[in-house]
């Protein structure tokens, strides 16, 4: 009997830790925008700048998301939540310019009863047209509504699976590929209102040239454009 009310203890606390990764996101303001841009930024700047992460990889891939300082916390259930820009290369065949970035959010439950909290930062590569729409049209359950897998490191050269997603994670510096099945993405209506304007959806937000993001957008959006590898 103790036991159980011990472990019932701990789902409960966990659960209460879980809600509470999702406030942030709820809470949001445009400084907290700008925040989330910033770092989205600094972490794409390193991954450009490093081997980690096959040319070849980068230079297929439609749409790029960086979720910087992602949230992992687990006792009794493990939790994730974290948010960061979306961006997508434009024109039909995603040979252009790269978007305005749209906000997305990523969360997620796993079981386990390790104790412990962890901040990463992970880096999405969108690389199926069927797997973009769907990011774009609302929430999709990573390895289930899309298939995903750890993307593979720079010894890879050319060697890049049909995959529609790729996903990293930076440890200790370097970037690595890491699962996030299980994990959920969501367009996050909030931050696009507050930066575009309520009526303006995820979809064409990463669609058209005509939007004009922040300071910290338009960085964003520099970036790629100057050191994302040609679209192939």
């Amino acid at each position: 009997m103790v036991m159980f009310q011990k472990k019932a203890a701990l789902l409960v606390f966990g659960s209460i830790l879980l809600v509470g990764l999702t406030l942030p996101a709820w809470a949001a303001n445009a400084g907290n925008d700008e925040e989330v841009l910033r770092n989205a930024t600094t972490v794409l700047q390193a991954m450009l700048a490093s081997d980690d992460i096959p040319k070849s990889a980068l230079a297929k891939a439609d749409c790029i998301i960086v979720l910087p300082n992602v949230k992992k916390f687990a006792v009794g259930i493990g939790g994730t939540g974290g948010r960061g820009p979306m961006s997508c290369r434009l024109g039909p065949n995603f040979s252009g310019k790269w978007s305005a970035p749209a906000f997305y959010t990523i969360g997620g439950a796993s079981a386990g009863l390790q104790i412990g909290g962890t901040s990463t930062d992970f880096v999405l590569l969108v690389m199926a047209n069927s797997a973009v729409d769907k990011v774009m049209d609302g929430k999709v359950k990573v390895g289930s509504d899309v298939t995903a897998a750890a993307g593979p490191g720079a010894t890879a050269g050319a060697k890049v699976g049909g995959e529609d997603i790729l996903t990293y994670a930076r440890a200790k510096g370097l970037f690595a590929g890491v699962s996030l099945d299980g994990s959920t993405l969501d367009p996050d209506g909030n931050g696009n209102g507050r930066m575009y304007g309520k009526d303006k959806t995820a979809k064409e937000i990463l669609t058209t040239s005509k939007l004009t993001p922040s300071a910290s957008g338009k960085a964003f959006m520099a970036t790629l454009d100057s050191k994302a590898p040609k679209h192939k």
